[in-house]
């Protein structure tokens, strides 16, 4: 006959109070199985009971270890795991900046063209900011800070690539993927303002009727297409709207080559208005601007509610509801398990399911059947990390 015994992990007492068998045990101590305890009912961890059949692991009235009045190791454990915490975060910044430019030098090729391109970018920004300010043409001025803005988004998403290599440790203990899915919504809601911003000058060209004041960003516009285009060429095999994210670089790659690819079709926009112009079209940057900023919203609108529904937990898309519904059905139907609840399943990053959930136990039952059966279930359906909370009913 083998029962449950139970094992003290953590214990927090700050006044005399006894605790009750049925109470939920996971607060305080974890479940092991024993083939060493004959006994068929529980033992509370602690208990005033004088019963010496009954009597816990913990008591106390009875204990072999002394502390002294003045010993509090609540209080030790807080302060060495704040000192701790305090050298690690002081430490970690620096090592992480400096690991991450060290990956750069070693990365694999989508990084160094990225690195290409920023540098591209970089000083093609400079030297319109430069002819700006010496031109006095605000335009120009104005359009190197949006590319400014625009390198500081792709040096992240490369910082984002290089990062995310790195293993898991105490601070991060699923590691560093998702920085890559927040690098790619932070690109998608820079793509939705720009588009927000070109919809703005739009209007404001209708009303003000300035289209004629910015026939200089000609030149302007087909260098940065040209420079746009190479990255739209690097990243050409990420070039489609709906895409099927199977891994975190997935998402980083893809709003990168949106990113580029926006800026190509801004910058298309404004040639094809300047030229619109020169025939004597009305209207033209107008017309040009809109569909620029319709076209830019309908490309990264897909990406924005795909990495979105990762930072926001949704449910996996990769599984139907359907099939969480029948496996919790399948689970139910044992004899052995008498409620499921709490049952939360999500995307860590693309391609790695999460999820836990709370298992009522009849009493007397192993609990080792049910927690194989329950794994193998839920592994066979594309969960690869899954919690398991046992308490008896």
């Amino acid at each position: 006959m083998k029962t449950t015994s139970f094992h003290y992990q953590k214990l927090e007492t700050e006044s005399p109070r006894s605790w009750n068998a049925e109470f939920d045990r996971r607060y305080a101590f974890s479940r092991q199985t024993s083939f060493h305890n004959q006994s068929a009912e529980p033992i509370s961890v602690i208990s005033n009971s004088n019963d010496p059949v009954k009597k816990p692991f913990l008591s106390r009235t009875a204990s072999s270890i002394d502390i002294p009045p003045s010993f509090n190791p609540q209080d030790e454990s807080e302060s060495r795991w704040t000192e701790e915490k305090g050298s690690d975060e002081k430490y970690s910044v620096l090592f992480f900046v400096l690991s991450g430019f060290s990956i750069m030098r070693s990365g694999n090729r989508p990084m160094k063209r990225l690195l290409l391109m920023i540098s591209l970018n970089v000083a093609y920004s400079t030297a319109e900011l430069f002819i700006g300010l010496l031109s006095g043409r605000v335009g120009l001025v104005s359009d190197a800070f949006h590319l400014t803005f625009g390198c500081g988004l792709l040096t992240f998403s490369l910082f984002a690539m290089a990062a995310s290599r790195k293993k898991s440790d105490r601070l991060y203990t699923y590691g560093y993927k998702r920085l890559e899915v927040l690098s790619a919504f932070t690109n998608a809601l820079f793509l939705l303002f720009m588009s927000f911003s070109l919809a703005v000058e739009a209007l404001h060209a209708f009303i003000q009727d300035e289209s004629e004041h910015k026939h200089y960003l000609i030149v302007s516009a087909v260098t940065n297409l040209l420079v746009n285009l190479i990255g739209v060429w690097f990243f050409r095999n990420y070039a489609r709207i709906n895409l099927v994210y199977r891994k975190a670089e997935d998402m980083n790659y893809h709003s990168v080559c949106l990113h580029v690819l926006a800026d190509s079709i801004r910058s298309a926009g404004l040639i094809l208005a300047s030229w619109l112009l020169t025939l004597g079209v009305k209207n033209a940057e107008v017309l040009c601007l809109g569909l620029v900023s319709v076209t830019v919203f309908m490309l990264v609108m897909p990406l924005f509610r795909a990495t979105g529904g990762v930072l926001l937990q949704m449910a996996p898309p990769s599984i139907p509801s359907s099939a969480l519904s029948k496996c919790w059905r399948q689970v139910m139907s044992r004899e052995d398990v008498s409620e499921v609840s709490q049952a939360r399943f999500w995307e860590l990053v693309p391609g790695r399911v999460v999820g836990s959930l709370t298992l009522q136990v009849k009493k007397g039952m192993d609990e080792r059947p049910i927690l194989q059966y329950v794994h193998g279930l839920y592994h066979d359906l594309g969960v690869h990390d899954l919690t398991v909370q046992t308490d008896y009913a």
